[in-house]
């Protein structure tokens, strides 16, 4: 299971990996690569261009790129979609309003060609407001069972509190929860990161 590949993972030598980070503007893109690299959240500007950073975990070496989410820079997106070995896709949970606009950008990301069979994780960020939609009810927005052509997962999380980045591995099971890979209930950003390294290792296989 996913334990084993972990565990084979931190005695495995160091890779170098590619990771795109996108979402609307104010998803919390920036505020999570910053929780992700163990850096200070409290002060936060908007993304208006991109951002890079390298984030070490089980052994490998990930370059994440944070691209700005404002509608005048999406258009763009697609120039930085190249060599990538995983998406990932950040949504303001309690900003309902926008939930069919970012289901549109994410519709016509994973169809681009550059992204043909790379796994999509999706973060639901903002979990610590109350208005926040749960990530079960999200996915479903989103249509995520009928991504037949790559591996998903959805992860609850608050990039800004925090909430679950300090819990331990195992602490919550390495919970996934059915075939789907739908976990409805807030998990830890690292436990996110641990997904994140089992789906690239097995495409590099």
């Amino acid at each position: 299971g996913l334990l084993s590949v972990i565990q084979k993972l931190k005695g495995s030598p160091e890779q170098e990996l590619r990771i795109v980070l996108l979402g609307l503007d104010n998803a919390g893109k920036t505020t999570l690569l910053k929780r992700l690299a163990s850096e200070e959240v409290s002060t936060i500007t908007p993304t208006q261009g991109f951002n890079i950073k390298s984030v070490q975990s089980h052994g490998l070496k990930l370059n994440v790129w944070d691209i700005g989410g404002q509608r005048s820079i999406r258009p763009y997106w697609k120039k930085y979609l190249g060599s990538t070995d995983l998406l990932i896709y950040v949504i303001d949970s309690a900003d309902q309003k926008r939930f069919e606009e970012t289901g549109q950008e994410l519709a016509e990301l994973t169809e681009d060609e550059s992204l043909t069979g790379v796994p999509l994780l999706v973060f639901a960020n903002k979990q610590d407001l109350v208005t926040a939609a749960p990530a079960a009810e999200i996915a479903e927005g989103l249509s995520l069972h009928t991504y037949r052509d790559r591996e998903w997962q959805i992860q609850a999380c608050s990039a800004l509190s925090g909430e679950g980045v300090q819990v331990e591995m195992g602490a919550c099971g390495l919970c996934r929860a059915g075939p789907k890979g739908l976990c409805s209930h807030p998990s830890s950003l690292q436990d996110g990161m641990n997904w994140i390294s089992s789906q690239i290792m097995n495409r590099k296989k």
